[in-house]
This record gives C-alpha cells, structure tokens and sequence, in this order.
C-alpha cells in the first residue's frame, strides 16, 4: 500500500497528524501535492525555494524556474488551499552544490545530472534538514513516485504508476534515512487526472507548462551558459586513428553520442555520421567516430547510494542510465570494499557517459544509484 497517509479523493487513511512542510515551485505538481497533503488531515506549510540570486519576473515558456511569476503562483495556490505560505531564499546553497558541481563536471569532461543533484542536496538535504530542524515531520514533494511499505514494514521508493512522468531515476540518490522524512502524493496518479483536480481544486496552475530542460539554463543553450564560466579553450576533434578532422572553442562544450554542431568539415569515408565518443579535458581533445562504437557493454559506478539495505551479493536488477531511458536488464555487483558499483549490461547501451547516474531496479523499487566514472566498449577493445 502507498505509504502516503492520505487518499487521493483526501479522506484519511491512516491515523496521525504530521506537521509537514510542501515544496512548492509554482507549477501544478507541488500544488496538487499540498492540496491532498492538506485534505488529508495534515498540518501544511508551503514554502517557496528561491534558488537564483537575480530571479526573472517571468518563465520563458516551459523553460526556467524559480522566477518572481513562479513565486507568485505558489503563494496563490497555498491561498487558494488554505495553507501558510514563506519563501526560503537556498540561492547560495543551489550555486555551489548544482550549478557549480554542474560546470565542474563538465570541465572535467563529464556529463552531471543536475536533477538529481538538486534532490540529493537541496531539496531532501538542505530543506530537509532545514524542515527537520523546525520541527516538521516530513517533506512532500510533486515527484512522480511512490514510497511504499513492504511485507516486513520497510519503505521503499518505487516506480510512479504513469510510465511518461516517472521521476524515481531523479530520486535514486535519496538514503533510507531520507525516505523516511519524504511523501510522493501523485505517485499513484496519471499527470493529466492531476491536471484535471487541479482545475476542481480551483487552483489556477492547472494548465500552466511542466518545465524541461535545466532550470537554471532558461535559454537552453547549455554551451554558452559553460563558455561564459570557463571561457574559451581551443582543441582538436579528432577521428578515432588520431587525425585531426577540425577545432573546437571548448571540449566542455561535447558530451558523449552527440552528433549536431560538430563541424569538422570532413565527411567519413564510409559517408556515415560521425558522432562524440570521448571528450579528455586533459589534453582538450574530443574524438569522434561510428556510432557503433557508442556500445556500452559494462561500466562502473562510483559513490553508490542506497535507498535501503546495501546489496551484497551479485545480483539481476534492471537499470536506467537516462532519466527517460528505458530498463535494461544487467547484473551487478559492489567491489570489495563497497566502494564501487560493477554493472554488466545484458545488451550494449549507446551514448553512455561518465557523470550519469545508473539507477538499479528489482522490478519497481528502486535498489539505489551510483555515478558511472568508467564504461567498457566491445567495439573499441583493445
């Protein structure tokens, strides 16, 4: 059964008045989510992270967060639901612990996720810890997931029930400890049905657009958000034999199983794309080639997380690589001093880089996570 002590229609199932503290960011998600929090019987507070140090008055569409409008419409809708309303001002913590880890991570020729960062630090770490520290029993989130309580009474994080709008990738960082401080309310629900009770609950968010993309990039062009914080450093792209095929202002620039933007001017003998398969910061080169040799059939993870007991023995799990990604069935294991995650793919994956986060399943609970710093490449053995 959900572990959310709350039914979706707001009746009571399960005793016990917590004092919780909702997140809200101003979209319907985190609104809905209060709302049942509330209708549950519960004692909500709202509250607002502002997360930029210069916020924009107002959302470009469905990109950016954390605007003045945004701001708004979260005060609005905690009226609207009855519920007391603050703004808690988190910018310095989001700038060094996501977008700084972000551009150092890409400096570094990696790909960082700065989603699960931000859950990771921010939102069940510094607000958490925060709500904690108040006296909040826990945090409720909009997340799509769901935390469930299995036959021996342990919590555990789960898939959401919509397939389109899962968000448990994002969660995979989250410790048990966490877990037992957190609610997912709209686990149990289809995004458009969430849509639909936030136009019966009158909250005015109803169909306001989901945001994608990276909240603190509102133009979306990552590669000039990097240049503008690391400058330029010209390079060479390179084919897989070494030739140099062209220039580059910035390997930071470049992730893994890119093809767009390349511009080396020099078309393969095969006549095949061309695509990025590594990027070394140390001597700023990108090296480029087939898209078979994108094949990831092994890696290795770093800093694993678990979301309850550490796994010891090897095991079959399915994996998630991406945060929309499909599951791929592999097998895993800890290095001898569990400081290490081994993966063995059942089938090669593409486009594969270090800095994701691979995300371990037994069916639809979420074992734990673990950054990838290594891949293997059949097609580039030896």
């Amino acid at each position: 059964m959900s572990d959310f002590p709350g039914a979706p229609d707001g009746s009571p199932s399960a005793p016990g008045r917590l004092r919780v503290l909702a997140a809200m960011s101003g979209g319907v998600d985190s609104a809905v989510a209060a709302a049942r929090a509330a209708e549950a019987g519960h004692e909500v507070t709202g509250v607002h992270l502002a997360l930029s140090s210069n916020p924009q008055s107002f959302r470009t569409g469905a990109r950016g967060c954390c605007t003045l409008e945004d701001s708004r419409d979260a005060r609005r809708a905690a009226d609207v639901i009855g519920i007391p309303f603050y703004v808690w001002d988190l910018a310095e913590r989001f700038r060094e612990d996501v977008i700084d880890d972000f551009v150092a991570e890409y400096a570094a020729g990696r790909t960082p996720n700065p989603c699960l960062r931000c859950n990771e630090k921010i939102k069940f770490a510094a607000l958490l810890d925060k709500a904690v520290a108040l006296g909040f029993d826990a945090v409720v989130t909009g997340h799509y997931a769901q935390i469930l309580t299995g036959p021996d009474g342990v919590r555990e994080l789960h898939r959401a029930v919509d397939p389109g709008k899962d968000q448990s990738y994002v969660l995979g960082v989250l410790d048990a400890e966490q877990l037992a401080h957190a609610m997912f309310p709209l686990g149990d629900t289809p995004k458009e049905l969430v849509r639909a009770e936030a136009e019966r609950r009158g909250l005015a968010v109803a169909r306001k657009p989901d945001s994608h993309d990276i909240c603190f990039i509102a133009d979306g062009d990552t590669q000039g958000f990097l240049e503008q914080r690391l400058g330029t450093a010209p390079g060479e792209i390179v084919d897989v034999d070494g030739t140099r095929l062209g220039e580059h202002s910035g390997a930071y620039g470049f992730t893994i199983g890119q093809r767009k933007g390349l511009k080396i001017g020099h078309p393969a003998a095969d006549g095949k794309p061309r695509y990025v398969l590594d990027i070394s910061p140390v001597d700023n080169r990108v090296t480029v080639g087939p898209a078979e040799a994108l094949d990831v059939a092994a890696l290795t993870g770093i800093k694993p997380r678990w979301c309850g007991t550490t796994p010891f023995a090897p095991g079959a799990y399915t994996v998630q690589l991406r945060a929309h990604g499909e599951p791929v069935a592999a097998t895993a294991e800890l290095g001898p001093d569990g400081a290490e995650l081994r993966v063995a793919l059942a089938e090669p994956q593409r486009g594969i880089a270090p800095g994701q986060a691979v995300v371990l399943y037994d069916g639809t609970r979420v074992v734990g996570s673990a950054t990838i710093a290594g891949t293997e490449r059949p097609a580039l053995a030896g």
